[in-house]
């Protein structure tokens, strides 16, 4: 479960590009984060996991304060950011074998868990090249091994489905109802409507810093009183706030 409450951030003396910002993500479900370019989807994931500093309010992992108590709360999550190009220099096995040793995971674990998922997203036979030889889907097909090593409960997605091919898109989001079909939780951005419309349980949408959304797509569709799809009502809310 994670929460957000009352967020608020600026940048510099500003205005605030995250706006009291509260939401509750429950366990069990994956909540699609949805917005346009610069609406602060990408601000608000930092600060749930710690990148950035909040400037008022509290997020809370399963209940550890990411203020109060950072390296508990980070215990909790596992973090694809929006960016995969990290490490460039390592290999791909010391890569995953360094996320491993430092969420300690066991030696016969981490053997198992990098077998199944390298080969599921198709990257066990490059796992001795080094990163920055890696395509962009390669290397964020990495990043998704490194955080399922561990098995979070608590999965923090920023733009996931980036650069990744058919088959390992449909194997990532397969993986994220099973993780939740566990009563695990899934906070995901994403600018592909149409799979936020087939994937998520719930959906919220942030707008200049602040939520002007937050339900299913049923109950978006009701309140609008408009049977459109979520691209198309989005673009409404989105032209009417």
């Amino acid at each position: 479960m994670i929460e957000i409450k009352n967020v608020s951030k600026r940048y510099k003396k500003g205005n605030k590009v995250i706006d009291n910002l509260s939401l509750n993500i429950k366990d069990g479900e994956i909540f699609g984060f949805l917005g346009p370019n610069g609406a602060g989807k990408t601000t608000t994931i930092k600060m749930m996991t710690g990148i950035l500093e909040i400037d008022e309010g509290d997020i809370f992992i399963d209940n550890k304060s990411i203020t109060k108590e950072p390296v508990e709360a980070k215990k909790l999550f596992g973090l694809v950011p929006d960016n995969p190009d990290a490490f460039l220099k390592l290999k791909g096995i010391e890569y995953l074998n360094f996320i491993a040793d430092m969420y300690e995971v066991s030696t016969g674990d981490r053997i198992n868990k990098i077998k199944e998922i390298t080969e599921k997203f198709e990257i066990k036979d490059v796992l001795n090249n080094k990163i920055e030889s890696y395509s962009h889907g390669m290397r964020q097909k990495l990043i998704i091994t490194g955080v399922l090593l561990h098995n979070p409960k608590n999965w923090i997605l920023d733009e996931p489905l980036t650069g990744l091919d058919p088959k390992s898109s449909f194997e990532l989001k397969k993986i994220m109802r099973e993780h939740t079909d566990n009563k695990n939780t899934v906070f995901f951005s994403t600018h592909v409507l149409d799979v936020a419309e087939r994937l998520c349980d719930r959906i919220g949408i942030i707008h200049k810093g602040k939520l002007i959304f937050v339900g299913t797509y049923e109950e978006m569709k009701n309140e609008l009183k408009e049977n459109k799809s979520l691209e198309e009502l989005f673009m409404e809310i989105i032209k009417n706030d």
